[in-house]
């Protein structure tokens, strides 16, 4: 029977509760060689999590999100801007407190489970081994490894074997457990799922989601977005930025410092890079983007008609959505083409575009 990590917190002599870790990353820059070369691998990461939040940092092979883990996990250097876990600045922290953070505070799981694992030792001596670096005064908070080892989905008839004994999934989630053995107040694991079937995959999915009820907070790399939909906040990243969140299932993008915008890849495909837009505020405090060769839209409320192809989008005529895109005139009749509208507005349900400009210009 696999236990949560409630059960491990009264399983023991009244275990204290786990109190979560949180973020900051204020312009955060990691810049490295590559033959020679300065590559920029986060340009200025702004973000904030919470105490006890679990995150899913989501985006395309080499957007920088590993990255980002390594620097929240003290194992790189931030080149410039601020990144705190708690109230230590890992920019100005030495070696021994970065140690001493990683020993007794966070749980990291780095990509591939190897290299998280001691070869010459059994699974359950992994995770003792593990609870070695906490004080003793905390060391009998500790589960018992085999309660970390269970969490995880290890039967008994595994905790003895050496990780070369084991399989692949089993070795993710050994490692997912080395990185539990000290009750963190925070875990950061890259690729947690990764080499795990469906089933497996679903178990540490399980057991990230009791750690994180048990107060720790929980922040994840994946590629799954199935992965990421799991846990309470998604965050994308794009070119070494935040690009996007993710909140119950709907995305939104983010500004940036700089006062860039990621815009989704079907958005690109009507506006590919290069388009020049213009920027038309309207007064119900939306904002309209227009391709350069469109037809200027009036500013005020109501002025832009879009049949509604969401069922979600809102109805009210106070309520707007994203504005739809415009991709200039039509030939020969002066009129903007909307070629595929995000969220329309309600006002104008089911108006066609001549009827829109008739009215609007």
């Amino acid at each position: 029977m696999s236990l949560t990590m409630t059960d491990m917190s009264v399983a023991g002599a009244a275990r204290p509760p786990i109190r979560g870790i949180g973020l900051t990353c204020r312009g955060l820059v990691s810049i490295y060689k590559l033959e020679g070369y300065d590559v920029v691998a986060l340009a200025g990461v702004d973000l904030d999590i919470e105490p006890g939040e679990s995150v899913a940092l989501l985006g395309p092979s080499g957007s920088g999100k590993s990255t980002l883990l390594s620097v929240l996990a003290g194992l790189l250097r931030p080149s410039a801007g601020r990144a705190t876990v708690g109230e230590l600045d890992l920019a100005k922290a030495t070696e021994v407190e970065l140690h001493r953070m990683r020993a007794t505070d966070v749980g990291v799981v780095l990509q591939g489970a190897s290299r998280n694992l001691l070869p010459y030792l059994s699974a359950e001596q992994n995770v003792r081994f593990a609870q070695r670096g906490v004080p003793a005064e905390r060391r009998r908070d500790s589960p018992p490894p085999r309660e970390i080892l269970s969490l995880v989905g290890l039967t008994r008839g595994r905790v003895r074997l050496r990780p070369s004994g084991l399989a692949p999934g089993e070795r993710q989630r050994l490692a997912i457990a080395v990185a539990l053995a000290n009750r963190p107040g925070l875990l950061l694991a890259d690729e947690p799922t990764s080499q795990l079937d469906l089933q497996a995959r679903d178990e540490v999915i399980g057991a990230l989601e009791s750690v994180r009820r048990s107060g720790t907070t929980v922040v994840i790399v994946t590629h799954d977005p199935d992965v990421g939909g799991r846990m309470g906040r998604t965050v994308t990243i794009r070119d070494g930025r935040v690009g996007a969140e993710g909140h119950r299932g709907e995305e939104f993008a983010r500004v940036a410092r700089d006062g860039s915008v990621h815009l989704p890849a079907e958005v690109l495909d009507y506006m590919p890079p290069g388009t020049l837009l213009r920027i038309v505020p309207r007064t119900d405090g939306t904002a309209w983007l227009v391709p350069a060769n469109g037809p200027m839209p009036a500013s005020g409320h109501g002025s832009v008609p879009a049949p509604v192809t969401d069922p979600m989008a809102p109805t009210s005529n106070n309520q707007t959505g994203i504005s739809p895109l415009w991709t200039g005139p039509t030939a020969g009749s002066g009129a903007a083409r909307i070629d595929k509208p995000i969220v329309g507005d309600g006002v104008h349900r089911g108006r066609t575009p001549a009827e829109y400009f008739g009215e609007g210009r």
